[in-house]
């Protein structure tokens, strides 16, 4: 970290300390902690918010495989700059949205969440691979180490700093609690975290434009690059779901990522529910965000006692517990069983990623990795469909808490009916993964 300061090192070369800027202000949302409350205090009902998590998803999945053809064509460093662009008018769009404006307010969330899909899309790899390539050829692979490394940690502090002011500035009754003049209207202070973060694509926006990039190919034709990188993908796509032992691997996780991250994206609406004070949203964020440093080293210990599907199998049967723990929404109590629901996206991710890069061969591991990421994308929004359903059917009247807590109880029933079923198979096929 150090050395980032200093310009010294891989820091020494400025993609590199640029990067690790872009990094932190890209990812560090300060909406985050407050994202579903936000939406429904716009307008929207809660289903329509989860509706709008598959057009996130959907636009990832489209855009993702052609993103990278179009980095090598158009140069990455333009990528960028479109992908900062995208943010400004992602947030600007949520920003100036009205409340309770009807379909018009339903349409600029869509529009909101698509472009905010393809703002991930096209900054995904270019960022690093801008930033891996401007380092010296010798020792790349040790400085690039000090590059993530150093990333890591101040993402982590970004998002630290993000979270907390997230919940403070979207609800600043603590303010008037100390004095009176100190207030804010409320429909002011609902835009402050979005106001914060269209600031910080303003940021990204001249990161980017200030990147250096080596030549690339002006000729090279996009239409084949597209379609040789599709090809690849379907080609990788074919070999992993058709070979058991990585096809288990990702189905079985990718039921329990997409039933966590669905419940992340909701998780303010859930805190509301069980009366926790809305300032606090972010705090509890940063508590979670801490408690991650720990999980990679249980995932750890626990992937070099059990194979993976038995290591998948005992963490779909916390998903499972930790939902029904969920489900009565007990005052307070419930943040127990949301915590733990949320660290365990972070060790389903680790013991995935272990698995895919002890069985994939390096001329097919970032094709591989990109497979899952594009999978789990799919059933994430599939889930988050499925879910927004299952509100919208449950509802009815204006009592949308009645609608949420029966779909998180009818929820334990559905991934129970999924996860239980399909690990048993498994452990019948003998599957073996080592």
């Amino acid at each position: 970290m150090s050395s980032l300061i200093r310009r010294s090192g891989p820091f020494a070369h400025r993609n590199a300390r640029l990067f690790v800027l872009f990094r932190v202000l890209y990812n560090a949302r300060a909406y985050y902690p407050i994202l579903a409350i936000f939406f429904t205090d716009l307008g929207l009902t809660l289903d329509q918010f989860v509706m709008l998590n598959f057009i996130w998803a959907g636009a990832i999945f489209l855009l993702e495989v052609p993103s990278g053809a179009f980095a090598d064509t158009l140069g990455r460093k333009r990528l960028l700059v479109i992908s900062a662009v995208i943010m400004v008018v992602e947030m600007g769009i949520l920003l100036f949205a009205p409340a309770n404006g009807g379909w018009l307010l339903i349409f600029l969330c869509g529009l909101n969440r698509f472009l905010s899909g393809a703002s991930e899309a096209a900054a995904s790899g270019a960022d690093e691979a801008i930033a891996y390539d401007a380092l010296p050829e010798e020792d790349r692979e040790s400085g690039w180490d000090d590059v993530m490394a150093t990333t890591m940690r101040w993402q982590a502090a970004g998002f630290l700093i993000a979270m907390s002011l997230g919940g403070l500035l979207y609800d600043p009754s603590w303010l008037q609690k100390i004095s009176p003049a100190l207030a804010i209207d409320e429909a002011i202070a609902h835009r402050l975290p979005i106001a914060l973060v269209f600031l910080q694509a303003i940021a990204c926006l001249v990161i980017t434009l200030r990147l250096e990039e080596k030549g690339h190919d002006e000729e090279a034709d996009t239409t084949d690059r597209c379609r040789s990188a599709f090809r690849l993908t379907l080609q990788t796509a074919r070999y992993a779901f058709t070979t058991r032992k990585i096809a288990m691997v990702l189905v079985g996780a990718l039921m329990i990522d997409a039933v966590i991250r669905n419940f992340a994206t909701i998780n303010s609406e859930y805190y509301r529910l069980i009366d926790l004070p809305e300032w606090s949203f972010g705090f509890i964020g940063s508590v979670i965000a801490i408690g991650n440093w720990f999980v990679p080293g249980i995932a750890k210990r626990v992937n070099h006692r059990f194979e993976t599907m038995t290591v998948l199998a005992i963490a779909g049967g916390v998903t499972i517990a930790s939902l029904a723990l969920l489900a009565p929404a007990w005052p307070w109590i419930g943040l127990l069983p949301a915590m733990l629901t949320l660290c365990l996206l972070g060790f389903v991710g680790f013991t995935v990623s272990r698995f895919l890069h002890s069985v994939a061969d390096s001329s097919q591991r970032a094709t591989l990795l990109s497979v899952k990421g594009l999978a789990f994308n799919l059933g994430y929004g599939l889930w988050s469909l499925a879910f927004s359903l299952l509100l919208a059917g449950l509802r009815d009247g204006p009592d949308g808490d009645a609608a949420f807590r029966s779909a998180l109880w009818w929820q334990v029933g559905i991934v129970a009916a999924l996860i239980i079923p399909f690990f048993a198979w498994a452990k019948r096929r003998g599957h073996q993964d080592r």
